[in-house]
Parts: C-alpha cells; sequence; structure tokens
C-alpha cells in the first residue's frame, strides 16, 4: 500500500507523524510548514520518503523496528543515549534507531528515505537466533555500503511504485522485505553477522544440502524464510549458505529464483495468452520487476517470457 500526505498545517503534521511512528513530540520553526510524508508498506518492511520544508525538533521512543536512512538533502542532528551524529552528506547512510532507543533530533529543511524492519524480519534472514540484532550506529557506513544501500532501496521502492498490483503477491512482498533486511545486514554495522563457526563448516555437507533443496523444491510456491530453509536441512542458516557454495558453487536465494522461474516457465508454457499476462505469471512466483524476469528467462531459457506464451495460443 502507497500513502502520500501533504500538508502546511503544522498541528496536521504532527497528527500524521504521530500516527506513523507512535508517541512523538515536535515542534516547528518559522517560515514553510510544508511537510510530505510518502509511505509504501511491505508487511514486516517500510518505506518512508519524508520531507521538510522547515526546521523541526523531535523526540520520542520507537518501538518494534528498526529504522534506517539515506538523506537527500538538509542537515540533521540525531542524538541518542551515548551517541552524538550530525549527518548533512547527499547519499549518505545511516542507523537512526533501534527499537526502544529514546532519542532528540533536529531536522533542517530535510528529505530523507527511511526503511523501517521489525526486528522478526530481521531475524529471519540472519542467524543469530534468539538473540536480537543490534546495529552499531557508533561506526560509519562506508560510501561502498552506502551506494548498495541507496541501489537497494530505489530498487524496492521502484517495483512498489511501478507494479503495485504485484505487491498482492505473498512471493513478492515477502522477498523484496528480505532483500532490504539482507542488504541492512551486510551494509550497516551490527552484531548479528559473524564467519562460519567450525559447526558451520561441518555441517555444511551433502546431506544437508539435500535436504535444504528438497524443501525449497517441494515449497518454493510458498513465501518460505532462509531461517526455514535452514530449520528443514536441521543446521543453522550460515551453514546451509556454506553448503550450497562449497557444492553447488551459488546461495539458496539464487536456487529458489531458478526453481521458481523453472515453475513460471512451465506455466507460460500450459497459459493462454487471451486470459494471461507475462506479469501475471511472473509475479505470482515472486518477480516484481518486468525487466530483470526477463533478462532471467532469456538466460535459462534463450528467448523471452512473452514469446513463450505466445506459442502456447
Amino acid at each position: 500500500m502507497v500513502t502520500v500526505f501533504e500538508t502546511t498545517d503544522a498541528d496536521e503534521a504532527y497528527e500524521a507523524l504521530r500516527r506513523a511512528y507512535g508517541k512523538l513530540g515536535m515542534r516547528a520553526g518559522d517560515g514553510d510548514h510544508y511537510v510530505r510524508l510518502g509511505h509504501h508498506s511491505l508487511g514486516p518492511a517500510r518505506l518512508h520518503r519524508n520531507t521538510f520544508g522547515m526546521t523541526v525538533d523531535m523526540e520520542g521512543t520507537p518501538q518494534g523496528a528498526v529504522v534506517l536512512g539515506r538523506i537527500g538533502e538538509g542537515r540533521i542532528a540525531l542524538d541518542t543515549p551515548g551517541s552524538a551524529r550530525r549527518f548533512g552528506m547527499p547519499g549518505e547512510a545511516f542507523v537512526v534507531l533501534q527499537p526502544g532507543e529514546p532519542h532528540q533530533a533536529r531536522l533542517e529543511r530535510v528529505d530523507i528515505e527511511l526503511a523501517l524492519l521489525d526486528q522478526d524480519l530481521i531475524a529471519e534472514v540472519s542467524d543469530a537466533g534468539d538473540r536480537p540484532v543490534r546495529f552499531l550506529h557508533h561506526e560509519r557506513v562506508p560510501a561502498q555500503g552506502a551506494a548498495l544501500w541507496g541501489a537497494t532501496y530505489d530498487y524496492v521502492s521502484g517495483c512498489v511504485t511501478g507494479t503495485p498490483e504485484a505487491l498482492a503477491e505473498p512471493l513478492v512482498a515477502g522477498s523484496m522485505a528480505r532483500l532490504l533486511a539482507a542488504t541492512a545486514l551486510s551494509v550497516f554495522p551490527n552484531d548479528g553477522t559473524a564467519e562460519p563457526t567450525i559447526e558451520d563448516r561441518r555441517d555444511a555437507h551433502p546431506a544437508s544440502l539435500h535436504r535444504a533443496i528438497a524443501f525449497i523444491d517441494d515449497n518454493a510456491h510458498r513465501d518460505i524464510t532462509p531461517a526455514e530453509i535452514a530449520a528443514a536441512a536441521h543446521v543453522s542458516v550460515r551453514a546451509v549458505q556454506l553448503a550450497f557454495r562449497r557444492h553447488l558453487g551459488t546461495t539458496p536465494r539464487e536456487y529458489l529464483r531458478r526453481v521458481r522461474l523453472a515453475h513460471a516457465h512451465r506455466e507460460l508454457l500450459t497459459a493462454d495468452p487471451r486470459d494471461t499476462t507475462v506479469m501475471t505469471v511472473a509475479g505470482r512466483w515472486g518477480f516484481a520487476d518486468h525487466s530483470r524476469f526477463t533478462a532471467h528467462y532469456r538466460a535459462e531459457y534463450g528467448v523471452i517470457p512473452s514469446q513463450t506464451l505466445r506459442r502456447a495460443g
């Protein structure tokens, strides 16, 4: 779901921010009180783009989600317990807030993109077990990492706005949300990533791989998570990833994508082009972006998907 709210009334802006972020203190400075809030929902992940035409002071304590940001313009002063940070470089990516972390912030004519990721979503793609992952906002995100985060954010945001009908498909919404979470874990410093342990290396054997493959093959139609695949293989998420790299030279995510691509191919072979579209089939199997689906399909089958659909008719 996409929601856009615009106002020049400070009281209306406060109410909209309170609805989006919970209990919040806000004081707007003089001048243009223009506020624009754009919210895209992917279930356990939300994409927000907020624009403030004035200086705003805020304080509050977020609940339930990690908040990650990328600044477009303006300046931000963000104070949390034990940390006083300043941001103002376009494209700069940073950890904004942790769940339950009180903060005080000053936003000076800011345009900012935010990703709010539920802790359960992060747990699905990490291997931290029952321990909540903590992001380390005292460490800066290098430029290369910020660029990767920006590209991923833009891709997911483009899918949300460009093909909103695809988000009705559980495989699309789930894969987009987990892509954001996995990229966040790789870009933003945190305590939930680690090298494979001795046990992980021991468990990354062919039997574990075969159990993971069997689970993926039998459940590709479902919105399955890395944690579910690992549980079916009776090993950790890291051990599954290592097994796929060691024995197949790929990743579980890539293997799942190829299995779903094969299902889409078989469906296109038998579909009636009079009442079926390529993107309907693609969305059903978790592909939101038409150009990427076409590229993957052509690389695998030597033709574009619309040709297969026409031949089926």
